[in-house]
């Protein structure tokens, strides 16, 4: 054997796992898995079956918590879980406390940290850092480079083009005041964001609502309106054909 499988781990059948990995206590993984080589996966980590994990990613790693975070905290956290049929890219890093849900396809160098929950068919881009404390749906598309900051909710269907950065902390790490006021954006069903726009700590872009490329979005998207420019403004109405009731999903 050329990894290392603690003895209590449990791997199904028909299940390969390449050069130098690390299988440790507790971790159950399920039929027809393809693991790479260099794959740690922590202690008590739930892996479902037909999931590809390539090189070098890291399931269930605890969170390191600075003496000063605002957001990461001491907690007993929750095995993670990865659903079927998941794609897991190289360097991927998924924390303990996360539950990934089935065919999800998580690309190379991307991190999801401890209580984020990601729906069934969502794609999480190359690069992409979902914080903690964040919720997204299923059948999501978070392109590359994306930054989901912590306490965010983004529900189904939502499309966030590559580079799109969000924020929580409107006193950007100054005073004791911003701990009562930390709170991450709300992307609803449908909304669409643009290539390198910015969204504001609490903004909510409402059903089916298209924040522009570039746009600096200062206040909430209303649904079905198209906004954009800096800050951002109501441009006008998101053509119907291109509503999400009509795409015959």
């Amino acid at each position: 054997m050329d990894y290392y499988s603690d003895k209590s781990a449990k791997v199904g059948a028909n299940t390969t796992i390449g050069y130098n990995s690390f299988i440790g206590k507790d971790v159950q993984i399920g039929d027809g898995c393809k693991i790479g080589v260099g794959v740690v996966i922590h202690e008590g980590t739930k892996v479902g079956s037909n999931i590809r994990i390539d090189d070098n990613a890291v399931l269930g790693k605890y969170p390191m918590k600075a003496a000063n975070s605002a957001t990461t905290k001491d907690q007993e956290l929750p095995v993670l879980t990865v659903g079927d049929n998941c794609i897991i890219g190289t360097n991927v890093v998924l924390y303990r406390g996360a539950k990934i849900g089935k065919k999800v396809l998580i690309a190379d160098l991307s991190s999801v940290r401890e209580n984020v929950e990601i729906g069934d068919f969502t794609i999480i881009g190359r690069g992409v850092t979902v914080e903690n404390f964040c919720k997204i749906g299923s059948y999501c598309k978070l392109e590359t480079n994306v930054y989901i900051t912590a306490y965010s909710e983004v529900e189904d269907r939502v499309f966030v083009a590559p580079c799109v950065a969000t924020s929580n902390d409107n006193y950007i790490g100054r005073t004791e005041e911003r701990f009562k006021h930390f709170k991450g954006v709300t992307i609803k069903k449908g909304a669409r964001i643009g290539v390198g726009a910015v969204i504001l700590p609490g903004m909510v872009v409402n059903e089916d609502a298209l924040v522009a490329a570039g746009a600096l979005l200062t206040k909430d998207a209303k649904a079905k309106k198209i906004v954009a420019g800096v800050p951002a403004k109501e441009f006008r109405d998101v053509p119907s054909e291109q509503f999400l009731e009509n795409q015959n999903w």
